[in-house]
């Protein structure tokens, strides 16, 4: 991330696990991004994570010094759990990726000239020209599915640079797409990266979202389950009882250090 676009999210944000996740509410965020995407240098790559990709940056040490360098947004009630708990209140907004990316294309009135990596051929084109009927005045161009040599991706990145872009758009799936984003896209090939997971595949219509009323309740995961049980029983029905006692873990490590902080503060005056 760019020095000015870190010092303005410093005061707008809290520690999960210890990693910065941005704690603005939806209009601010998008007026933050919009911002930061008109600043005339600099590269801001943006997360969108949620309890399980909290739970992989625990056990991933690149993924998580990766996540500790993007402008991370919350996705989820796993993340406003973490927070009530750690900070006394869930997050201003629920950030995540499959609504905010298609609000903030809304949001940006300036033309924007924006690439798409990921999915396969048939996905990312229908999502393509899916984001040029919602966004028309933006200019959508496919780079690449997501099917290309990940050893050798010289052939993507040239197509990248060849494009002069503002904004890539990467949905390869976590941690795969953060690692490949901060280690191909430079700083000169666009102003604004967004990692989006499955966001492809929604927009697309290959993936049906979750009902209005199910999404307004933060239920969306409860949903795909019931659509994908033997894809995603795992991640939910044994990740989210690990994620907790993660949570817990790491309330009770940071009152001990508070506590003895404040020991310590006491013994010195003393």
């Amino acid at each position: 991330m760019n020095l000015i676009a870190n010092f303005a999210v410093l005061a707008s944000r809290r520690a999960i696990f210890d990693l910065p996740v941005c704690d603005l509410g939806w209009d601010d965020a998008l007026v933050f991004i919009n911002e930061i995407l008109s600043m005339p240098v600099g590269q801001t790559s943006i997360s969108f994570v949620n309890a399980h990709n909290m739970l992989l940056a625990l056990r991933d040490d690149e993924y998580r010094d990766i996540l500790a360098q993007n402008l991370v947004l919350p996705d989820g009630i796993g993340l406003n759990i973490a927070s009530q708990i750690a900070h006394g209140s869930p997050f201003p907004a629920n950030l995540n990726g499959t609504d905010f990316v298609p609000a903030l294309l809304t949001f940006m009135e300036q033309p924007r000239r924006i690439g798409l990596i990921g999915g396969t051929r048939a996905v990312v084109e229908r999502a393509a020209a899916n984001f040029r009927r919602h966004a028309p005045w933006h200019e959508f161009v496919v780079i690449s599915d997501g099917f290309f040599d990940k050893n050798d991706p010289s052939t993507v990145v040239s197509e990248i640079a060849a494009q002069d872009l503002d904004i890539i758009i990467v949905g390869m799936g976590t941690p795969l797409q953060e690692k490949w984003a901060h280690k191909h896209i430079r700083a000169d090939h666009a102003r604004l990266v967004l990692t989006v997971g499955a966001l492809f595949d929604f927009v697309s219509g290959s993936v049906p979202r979750a009902p209005r009323l199910v999404r307004s309740m933060r239920l969306e995961w409860a949903y795909r389950l019931a659509q994908e049980p033997s894809r995603l029983w795992r991640r939910y029905a044994l990740g989210i009882p690990v994620f907790l006692y993660h949570v817990a873990k790491y309330r009770f490590s940071r009152r001990k250090v508070i506590m003895k902080r404040s020991e310590i503060g006491d013994t010195r005056r003393d």
